[in-house]
């Protein structure tokens, strides 16, 4: 399908086909608009002018650039298990207002995995990990640092069993950063292949909802640990993630804070919550679809003057055209990739833990929930029936099982409000893909 787009004084058309974006001008825009998506007025046009852009458009269409059919075949899932999120920790040093995670209590009680428990998690993976080499676990809570021995002996136990079969982890970490000390510093530069760092941004949207169980914000006594734990992090990976809420919509000002205290790989994930006073409503979009151009100019300038940051929202990939197997297929949650609470109940991700309806076995069984499995399985982009005229569907894949769910009752029913702000980063990504192509040109 054909997807055209305007960023201000630029015209875009994106070929979902093919993958491919081309900028053009009004004229074309305008005629590719109205002929090819039936959107807008017929432009009049005399016939050369007519003639002009169609030879444009059968070039690119010679070259498979242009209304390219898009293929439809099915995924073939695996059922090669490939990742788990340890739950390490059921308990937390803040008490942040939008924790989807219930303040990291998950909606029952305050608990620690065991050593044994992680252990046995660990097996499960191997154990049905079949042919797949590479293996991944992520650290989670609450906040896995209140559990940073236990991280240490699991990970050296995963890595001694993995030696033994010929396999290989790859090891992140999610932390609120209160105890990033030099000790938990050294173990994650050693040893994480990623870290997540939780920063909201400006000190007094960070302070207002990031609180200690005293009820004081977190952001003095976070900010300098990251600084510190980002200088010495070198070239290896990890990101400063923030979450903006209804309470700060103009959210660009915290990504550029973040990038301008030496932070140069950033996310800022809008809120999931119900809660009224902080949740993104659909009379919020076009406030948030605004601010996002914000962003982006700001982002572009940024790297124009030589302080670029990589922004995970504004990363569009269409240089490799689309994979379909990936793009079709979705998350993996419930299928290849599970979540493992302290008591060692296996749930398809950690937005569903604690949900008994979504218990799916325990590692100490090792027995999954068929049917439950199965559900997720065969879950794609192509039982996502509302994806289908999108043109951001195989770059988004039809968005989050977990928040498909909760709000609009269904894994494959598209939650729209996220949609609607996806189809927005998406068109920003785009046009700064283009405008860095064009800056190295000049």
């Amino acid at each position: 399908m054909i997807h055209v787009f305007s960023y201000k004084d630029k015209n875009y058309i994106y070929d979902s086909g093919s993958g491919s974006l081309h900028e053009c001008d009004a004229d074309t825009a305008a005629y590719v608009a109205y002929k090819y998506e039936k959107k807008g007025e017929q432009p009049e046009f005399s016939a050369q002018k007519i003639a002009e852009i169609e030879n444009d458009l059968t070039g690119l269409k010679n070259q498979g650039l242009f209304l390219k059919e898009e293929i439809k075949a099915y995924p073939l899932k695996s059922t090669e298990v490939k990742a788990l999120c340890l739950h390490i920790c059921h308990d937390c040093n803040l008490r942040c207002r939008y924790c989807f995670a219930d303040e990291g209590a998950y909606h029952s009680e305050r608990e620690f995995m065991s050593e044994q428990t992680a252990k046995a998690a660990i097996d499960f993976l191997i154990k049905n990990s079949g042919n797949r080499r590479v293996l991944e676990v992520d650290f989670f809570g609450g906040e896995p640092l209140m559990c940073l021995q236990t991280i240490k002996n699991v990970v050296a136990y995963a890595r001694g069993e993995a030696d033994k079969v010929g396999k290989k982890f790859l090891f992140t970490t999610t932390t609120n950063a209160l105890l990033l000390d030099d000790d938990a510093i050294d173990f994650f530069n050693r040893e994480m292949e990623n870290v997540v760092l939780s920063l909201d941004g400006r000190k007094e949207v960070h302070d207002a909802i990031r609180k200690t169980k005293t009820g004081k914000g977190s952001f003095d006594l976070v900010i300098e640990n990251i600084k510190k734990f980002v200088r010495s992090r070198g070239d290896k990976s990890y990101y400063v993630r923030g979450t903006f809420t209804a309470k700060n919509l103009d959210f660009s000002k915290d990504v550029i804070f973040l990038a301008e205290n030496g932070f140069d790989s950033i996310s800022m994930e809008p809120v999931v919550t119900t809660i009224d006073d902080l949740a993104i409503k659909g009379e919020h979009l076009p406030e948030i679809c605004a601010e996002y151009e914000n962003l982006c100019d700001k982002y572009l300038e940024k790297h124009e003057k030589g302080e670029g940051f990589n922004f995970f929202h504004f990363n569009v990939d269409l240089e490799g055209g689309v994979c379909l197997q990936k793009k079709v297929s979705a998350c993996g949650a419930g299928n290849e990739y599970f979540s493992v609470v302290p008591n060692g109940d296996i749930y398809p991700c950690h937005q569903f833990a604690g949900d008994r309806s979504f218990l799916m076995g325990n590692v100490f069984d090792g027995v999954l929930d068929k049917d439950i499995r199965d559900k997720f399985a065969t879950s794609c982009l192509f039982t996502r029936e509302d994806c289908g005229d999108c043109f951001a569907k195989f770059i988004c894949s039809g968005g989050c099982s977990a928040n498909n769910y909760y709000f609009e009752g269904d894994v494959n029913k598209p939650y729209k409000v996220t949609c609607e702000m996806m189809k927005k980063r998406i068109e920003c990504g785009m046009h700064v893909l283009a405008s860095k192509k064009q800056h190295k040109k000049v």
